[in-house]
């Protein structure tokens, strides 16, 4: 089930996320971002466990982030990361942003949802606070998407 996260959903959020962070697959988020943004949240729960979460994140009037999109190793391949897009892209149409963009290593994944590829360029720089964090940066190989509303 995809439900908006809770406050008692962090610490799994935090051990997902970690999974890949480790990996270097995503960016690491301490736990105080997680409170902090706990209301960016989607998670999807099943029997009490949390196997995915992804966050839409407000970064100015018009313009939203997809980030921390996880989904457990053993149950990717189920739809799970893409029900969690289509809840951020849900919510998205709901508090009035027209376009929200993803930074990711897994382009084709957001392709089939009808992200495009788009230049960094045409980001604004605000975006890039959080890959200065990055021990990648500048050159971390993501990819830019956008998806816009019609």
């Amino acid at each position: 089930m995809i439900r908006k996260a809770k406050v008692a959903d962090i610490k799994q959020i935090y051990n997902l996320i970690m999974e890949f962070a480790l990996k270097e697959e995503m960016l690491p988020r301490s736990l105080s971002e997680l409170y902090d943004n706990l209301r960016d949240f989607f998670v999807f729960e099943e029997s009490g466990k949390i196997s995915g979460c992804c966050a839409l994140h407000v970064m100015w009037e018009d313009l939203g982030e997809i980030r921390s999109l996880a989904v457990k190793t053993e149950e990717q391949g189920k739809g799970i990361g893409a029900k969690l897009v289509e809840a951020c892209i849900e919510e998205m149409s709901h508090i009035g942003l027209n376009k929200v963009f993803a930074l990711t290593y897994r382009p084709e994944f957001f392709e089939k949802k009808k992200f495009l590829k788009i230049d960094k360029a045409e980001l604004p720089h605000k975006v890039w606070a959080d890959c200065i964090k990055c021990p990648k940066f500048p050159d971390c190989g993501e990819v830019p998407v956008m998806y816009e509303q019609v």
